[in-house]
């Protein structure tokens, strides 16, 4: 197959499956509609893999192609084109390739919902944006994807939208996500002005020309969209919220495309970070403070989700730490594995609560392990896996952000680790609750426990071995290993590196100060579970249900330190006293009176001089008369005071 055929069915196929099933969810049965959407995506996946393989035989020389010439004003110009390098392979077939597990689990867990085949539509247009995002060749196009995942978050989000609450949840999201996107807008409007390009290979090769200021100000407003496509502070408090979705949606948007978004945008864009230092010192310090923040919050949550909603927030919050070092290729490798077990321990909570009757609550749960074996041991697996524990996924590319973190600050490294001692009680915590113990459910739920389907289960094997072997891409050094991972996406930074070469220049630790790092890493993550493992299986403790008092400072985290309370108060209290004014009395005296009086005023007139369009010549002719003789008078008045 011609290369640029493979390369532009990539992003069509999706697109296909939304046309088929949006137009026809109404007729086609769900079988049709399910192999439809997952078929189309597992398409893509095998031409991503094809595209791959072609990037790899032609010595990994960047391709591009182009669809048509979209926009032309003067000299500038906006192409719909696709750029194939080492960093958009690496996003397509993560998200082809999990976006596909993630359709077939749907297939199972959506069976018995009455928008079947308009769910499907929507995870197909949502693969379909996210493509964009990732193949275009310049800023325009990947804000065209940007706003695509949006709008499509919006919709599956709030897919239950006969429950309020879901559909508020899915405002908040498409709200707080307009915020950030008007930021990369006016980086994107700056770029213009001082580039008079949009096209990445225009713009990095001449970044060096612009004066720091300039870069600052550009990279700064495009963090601030990558802040809400990747929830972090101030802008994270609509990911929690986008639990209300199905869970796949949850894993979908978790794991394979919208946080992700962020990130990518920051790595594409190294050159402009690598040249604007005091971007990447903000990039870092509030990476730092999300993930500290958000594993905090995590500790006292309840709702199964919610807990993983929040460990989403703080792994995003590391791979932001990574970038603001610079260690694009780390938090790239983040990126990777994080997709692999968070869709895992996403899907698996969806097989926990379909288990138990769509029951969320873990202090309801207890005991599940005897009857949910395989969603069991997959949990476990992703569970270790996001704790950091060797030699499974998540420790190799934690290890390597935090390593990465220790030569830029010790301080920052050792806040890190705090974050991940707390990461690995708080899931260890869910874990043993759920999955151990007695079980806590009601008898019908008792009655009812099976494990999943076949399309519900299969992925999570799937996932399950990704996220133990999935850290092995980029093995380590100093384990014998080639750092592939690095190596591979060593051309994206050349720009970078030619533009500012001392940028690069990092000290290096030694073999014994890594094994000293790796070691305190581990440590803390299984002390952790140590205590989790006392807390909840030796001392079968349970936490309080709603309403029993507890300390103050558990009562403040718990409740997420009131920052939903502290938004509503600042802003949207406010805007909504400021539209009650409106609406009572600029509408009343603005609106109805002065412009709906002048209308009526009108109106009035009109109706007067209505009446002397009678239809009857004598009248007209009598009209006439009058008038010919008032204007002698008036002629005839003038002549006499003149």
């Amino acid at each position: 197959m011609n290369i640029s055929t493979s390369v532009l069915l990539i992003p069509l196929l999706p697109l296909l499956g939304f046309i088929i099933n949006g137009l026809g969810f109404r007729k086609i049965s769900k079988g049709l509609a399910s192999i439809v959407g997952t078929a189309t995506v597992l398409g893509s996946f095998l031409l991503s893999i094809y595209t791959f393989n072609y990037f790899l035989s032609n010595n990994s020389q960047p391709i591009t192609v182009t669809a048509f010439n979209w926009l032309a004003v003067g000299d500038f110009h906006i192409s719909f084109s696709f750029l194939i390098d080492q960093l958009s392979l690496l996003m397509l077939l993560v998200v082809t390739g999990v976006g596909t597990l993630i359709h077939l689990y749907s297939s199972g867990y959506m069976h018995h919902d009455e928008g079947f085949g308009k769910f499907f539509a929507f995870l197909n247009l949502f693969i379909f944006s996210m493509l964009l995002l990732v193949m275009g060749s310049n800023y325009v196009i990947m804000f065209f994807g940007w706003e695509g995942v949006g709008l499509c978050s919006y919709l599956l989000i709030g897919f239950w939208n006969k429950n309020k609450s879901y559909g508020n949840a899915a405002r908040k999201a498409f709200v707080m996500n307009r915020i950030g996107d008007l930021g990369f807008l006016l980086g994107i409007f700056l770029i213009i002005a001082h580039f008079g390009s949009v096209e990445y290979s225009e713009i990095f090769g001449r970044a060096a020309s612009v004066d720091t200021a300039t870069l600052t100000m550009i990279t700064a407003f495009l963090f601030v969209g990558a802040m809400g496509k990747s929830a972090q502070i101030p802008l994270y408090t609509w990911l929690p919220d986008a639990m209300a979705g199905p869970t796949p949606v949850s894993a979908l948007i978790h794991a394979a495309t919208m946080v992700t978004a962020g990130i990518y945008m920051v790595i594409r864009s190294n050159v402009l970070y690598t040249l604007a230092p005091a971007t990447l010192e903000w990039v870092g310090i509030i990476g730092l403070a999300t993930a500290l923040l958000a594993a905090s919050i995590g500790i006292f949550q309840n709702d199964i989700k919610k807990v993983l909603a929040y460990s989403t927030v703080s792994q995003l919050g590391y791979m932001f730490m990574g970038l603001g070092v610079m260690a694009y290729s780390a938090s790239m490798f983040h990126v990777i594995t994080h997709a692999f077990f968070k869709a895992l321990l996403f899907l698996g909570a969806g097989s926990v609560i379909h288990a138990m009757s769509d029951e969320q609550d873990i202090r309801h749960m207890g005991g599940l392990s005897k009857s949910l074996r395989i969603t069991w041991i997959t949990f476990l697996l992703g569970t270790i896996a996001i704790t950091a524990v060797l030699p499974l996924s998540g420790f190799f590319s934690k290890d390597e952000i935090l390593m990465n973190v220790y030569m830029h600050s010790p301080l920052m490294w050792g806040l890190g680790v705090l974050g991940a001692a707390m990461t690995s009680f708080y899931m260890f915590r869910m874990f043993f609750l759920t999955f151990h113990g007695t079980f806590r459910g009601t008898d019908y739920q008792r009655e009812h426990l099976h494990e999943s389907p076949i399309s519900m289960t299969l992925p999570l094997m799937i996932l399950a071995v990704l996220s133990v072997i999935g850290g092995f891409i980029n093995f380590p050094e100093i384990f014998g290993g080639q750092a592939w991972l690095a190596n591979f996406m060593e051309p994206l930074f050349a720009n970078a590196k030619q533009a500012s070469p001392e940028a690069f220049h990092h000290a290096h630790l030694s073999h014994s100060e890594e094994f000293m790092l790796m070691g305190v890493s581990v440590g803390v993550a299984i002390l952790s579970l140590i205590i989790a493992y006392v807390m909840y299986i030796s001392r079968n403790t349970v936490p309080a249900e709603e309403g029993t008092p507890i300390p103050i400072v558990q009562k403040v985290i718990y409740n997420k330190y009131y920052v939903d309370e502290i938004y509503d108060m600042l802003f949207i209290k406010p805007i909504s006293a400021l539209s009650y004014f409106f609406y009572q009395v600029f509408e009343f005296f603005v609106i109805d009176l002065l412009v709906n009086g002048i209308g009526k005023l009108v109106k009035q007139l009109s109706n007067l001089t209505r009446r002397f369009q009678t239809g009857t010549t004598g009248f007209y002719v009598f009209a006439m008369v009058i008038g010919i003789v008032v204007i002698l008078l008036v002629n005839f008045w003038g002549f006499l005071f003149r």
